[in-house]
């Protein structure tokens, strides 16, 4: 995939796209730790260790590097549920790996779902990321829409299961436990959801 400047329009050099990736790592960790709302310019200048000028040269607004950081944070979640050890996500025994990956994780408790924190400020605050929030949940949705479409072609889930539902229902368990993680800073909220989804969507194996 070609990148180019947000403020320019052209191609980058590879030291330019070095400089970028910078910035956009560090204003993620910002963000996630303090919101977009609360992250300021200078701080994540220091935070990447550019100039002024080298951020508005790559990022001329606000805007554009919280949409740069929310499809970062988008390729992230697709990168780590393609992991070797969860495979297409088209087992019962991969999805449970998927979820027991999460509930063991330190970060849900510290700041809750990379991607969908700051999907959940920015759709309300700025109406205009609305599509490249959409974006990243139909991507992180498809994941898991083509997994179960293949268990179904199996025969490991009956015919009636709907792999777009299903794929919403795991989504929405995720993102609704995380939150409620965050909230108690303990990760029984989304054990507790996410074993809850499983369990119905392992309620659609073939009886016998």
């Amino acid at each position: 995939m070609t990148t180019t400047s947000e403020a320019t329009g052209q191609k980058l050099t590879a030291k330019g796209l070095a400089t970028r990736e910078r910035i956009v790592r560090a204003a993620a960790g910002l963000i996630y730790e303090q919101g977009a709302q609360n992250t300021s310019n200078e701080q994540i200048r220091e935070a990447a260790g550019v100039s002024g000028s080298q951020l508005t040269r790559h990022f001329p607004t606000k805007e554009s590097l919280v949409r740069a950081v929310l499809a970062w944070q988008a390729d992230n979640i697709v990168t780590r549920h393609q992991a070797p050890e969860l495979g297409e996500l088209d087992s019962f025994a991969a999805l449970r790996r998927w979820a027991d990956s999460y509930i063991a994780s330190k970060d849900m408790l510290r700041g809750g779902c990379t991607f969908g924190s700051l999907a959940a400020e920015v759709v309300k605050n700025e109406p205009s990321h609305r599509d490249a929030v959409a974006d990243g949940f139909g991507r992180w949705q498809a994941l898991f829409r083509r997994g179960l479409s293949t268990m179904r072609e199996r025969g490991e889930l009956r015919p009636e299961a709907d792999p777009t539902a299903l794929a919403h229902l795991l989504t929405a368990a995720f993102q609704g436990g995380a939150l409620l993680d965050q909230a108690a800073g303990d990760s029984t909220p989304l054990r507790d959801a996410l074993y809850g989804a499983l369990a119905y969507v392992e309620s659609f194996a073939p009886e016998g």
